[in-house]
């Protein structure tokens, strides 16, 4: 029996929860939609649709463009697009030996972009984060002169995160970091949110947005060390603690080489980035290994190799093909797609800033109180 709501909609939860369906109609539809087409879409009223779009214009999320070209009689009606002059997202990295920031649009599209490559691991993390908030502080003031307004900061590190604070990241030696402490302490950051997560899981985030296809998939991230971001049915998973996705610390080799973790064998000392530039074919196979336990237990169709694995993806596929073939017992019935990514080494950042600008696409309303 269904038990009746007790408290009631309030208007204001009505418009805003429109608001966000009628920008996500706009940000998902093909080609510039006009305002009847959100209306046909959503479902709403075409007064409603305009009275919405109206807002959403005004507070600087949608533009009025050129409608396509159209072959019938009748006058064309005006497209709708997302603004790239409106609020931008600031995606920060850090990694093992780069330094990352970048400021990305409402568009998606990236119109900052700066990489400092130096080692971190000589660097205690205060230095470290107060360097890339040097490289953020670049970035945000180069998005202002631009007309854009920087919502917030995310930052993407190689280790476990729980509500901000690193809690390992054992390539760079940090244990129990407050990076979101120390970023807010950058003066020209001072303003922003800002959070904090693995890199591995944002990558895998920025691979979803950057390719709209499917939306099962392991994104394994090859840099020193190596993560993995596994995403299922369009969303992140993250296991009971937030910790998911340490493929880089499977064990491929019993008896292997000692890892810095404290194991032997790890995948990381035969497939992370330094090891990679030694021995291809080695690093192959041992991918191939530890992806076959992935895909025997979770049944994934997809594997997306990036970072450090994009440039060599061609020189690795051949490898790791036959370990899936030798070792998944489902290889025969279903093959795995293995591919690389789009978004190359720029995943985790781009990932970042698209977690700040999903706040905005999911809640234009607080966006829009904001300017009121």
């Amino acid at each position: 029996m269904l038990t009746a709501p007790t408290t009631p909609v309030r208007q204001a939860s009505v418009r805003a929860h429109n608001l966000a369906l009628v920008l996500h109609t706009v940000a998902n539809g093909a080609d510039r939609p006009s305002r009847a087409a959100v209306a046909a879409a959503t479902g709403l009223t075409r007064a409603t649709v305009s009275a919405l779009v109206d807002d959403l214009v005004a507070g600087g999320l949608l533009v009025e463009v050129a409608p396509p070209p159209r072959t019938g009689a009748g006058r064309p009606a005006v497209g709708l697009a997302l603004t790239s002059t409106g609020p931008a997202g600031l995606g920060l990295e850090i990694n093992v030996d780069y330094l990352a920031a970048c400021v990305v649009d409402l568009t998606g599209t990236v119109r900052h972009r700066y990489v400092e490559h130096a080692d971190q691991r000589p660097a205690d993390p205060e230095r470290s984060l107060a360097a890339l908030g040097g490289l953020a502080a670049r970035a945000r003031g180069a998005a202002e002169a631009d007309g854009l307004t920087v919502t917030g900061a995310a930052l993407a590190v190689p280790g476990l995160v729980t509500d901000g604070l690193v809690r390992v990241a054992p390539n760079l030696g940090w244990q129990d970091v407050d990076a979101v402490a120390a970023l807010r302490a950058v003066p020209e950051l001072a303003d922003l949110p800002v959070t904090v997560d693995n890199e591995a899981n944002l990558a895998a985030l920025g691979e979803l947005g950057a390719t709209g296809g499917n939306p099962t998939f392991l994104y394994v991230s090859g840099e020193v060390g190596i993560g993995a971001g596994l995403v299922l049915s369009g969303e992140l998973y993250r296991g009971v603690r937030g910790w998911s996705g340490e493929i880089g610390h499977v064990t491929v080799y019993p008896d292997g080489r000692p890892c810095r973790c404290g194991a032997r064998g790890c995948l990381e000392q035969y497939a992370g980035q330094e090891a990679l530039e030694h021995d291809v074919p080695l690093a192959a196979a041992a991918l191939g290994i530890a992806l076959s336990v992935v895909v025997n237990l979770l049944d994934v169709p997809v594997i997306v190799l990036g970072g450090a694995y994009v440039p060599v993806f061609a020189a690795l596929r051949e490898g790791i093909g036959v370990e899936l073939r030798r070792r998944v017992l489902t290889a025969g019935l279903a093959p795995v797609e293995l591919r690389s990514a789009e978004l190359g080494a720029d995943a985790a950042m781009r990932g970042a800033a698209d977690t700040v600008l999903r706040v905005v696409r999911e809640d234009p309303a607080a966006w829009l109180r904001r300017g009121a």
